[in-house]
């Protein structure tokens, strides 16, 4: 398993704590004054200043946050919980639902809601669709284009003005993608009525009772057979279909950043976004940022510091 350790100070502690009080275990390990776990990654804040991010997004999660970067100790393996899901589940019609670009601090998220049905799998199979962490760039659109054409979808795009907006009025990340994956799951039941697959798949980013709570307040709420897993992609070749169409479309978001930029944006929420958004700054002023970027990440800190030193 993947782990970061950041010393940060007292305030950046703080602000942490609250930044993940929606992701909250309730289990508090000794010395530890908040334990949070998303999809991709656990983080575990200490007294001491030492936040341990765990995970296969530790690095890119840790980066998003000011602090120094320690050793941390050999992470203990978990056994992942069991799912409970019908039997036959890899071989039913099923809708997956999965999302990108949440941890990039350049580009949108995206979110997508593909149905495939039992007799596609196949043919899938044959295209070479399975998750989109082991593709290439290429792979994605050449993969993305032959899916489109025989996989009903559903795909929303929330460019960084809307989400720094929305995170302004101290919305979390969690429940905007609990927002986005329930009006793409409307969208795709309509586009496919009178039809209705077997069960849906959300690729899970939350618990369940979570994932609910974020969407009280909205008029319809899809849970029609819907269940959560996390790494949805090897449960169902819905998920894996979903996740490559959602990779293109910020895959073709960043090459449209790139060029309004004037250089090349790099993905992720390393020193080589900070760089990047440093030249932007520059260039551009930093009231772009708000278009370009998830704003309230770290890497915009740390890219003033860098211009600071110049």
């Amino acid at each position: 398993m993947s782990h970061t350790v950041l010393n940060v100070s007292n305030v950046t502690l703080s602000q942490m704590k609250a930044h993940y009080a929606a992701y909250s275990t309730g289990k508090l390990p000794a010395g530890a004054v908040f334990a949070a776990k998303t999809s991709a990654c656990s983080i575990t804040g200490y007294r001491s200043g030492k936040v341990l991010f765990q995970g296969k997004e530790a690095q890119s999660e840790a980066a998003k946050w000011p602090g120094e970067t320690a050793k941390a100790a050999p992470a203990k393996q978990k056994k992942p919980s069991a799912v409970s899901l019908p039997p036959g589940f890899s071989g039913m019609s099923v809708i997956g639902s999965d999302e990108v670009g949440t941890g990039d601090y350049f580009g949108p998220i995206t979110v997508v809601s593909a149905y495939v049905r039992k007799d596609q799998m196949n043919e899938l199979k044959d295209m070479g669709v399975r998750d989109s962490k082991d593709l290439t760039d290429s792979q994605i659109v050449s993969i993305a284009k032959k899916i489109a054409k025989i996989v009903p979808y559903s795909l929303l795009i929330l460019k960084n003005e809307k989400y720094n907006e929305l995170q302004q009025t101290g919305m979390s990340q969690g429940k905007i993608k609990a927002l986005l994956h329930n009006q793409a799951l409307i969208n795709l039941h309509e586009k496919i009525l009178p039809e209705r697959p077997e069960a849906v798949l959300i690729d899970q980013f939350a618990e369940e009772s979570t994932y609910y709570r974020y969407l009280k307040d909205q008029k319809r709420v899809f849970q029609e057979n819907v269940f959560f897993s996390t790494k949805g992609e090897s449960i169902h070749l819905s998920v894996a279909a979903a996740s490559i169409i959602a990779r293109y479309a910020f895959v073709k978001q960043m090459d449209k950043l790139s060029s309004e930029a004037g250089f090349t944006i790099p993905k992720g929420a390393g020193s080589q976004v900070d760089a990047a958004a440093a030249r932007l700054i520059r260039e551009k002023g930093e009231d772009a940022l708000l278009y370009f970027t998830k704003k309230h990440f770290a890497n915009t800190e740390k890219a003033k510091k860098l211009i600071n030193k110049y």
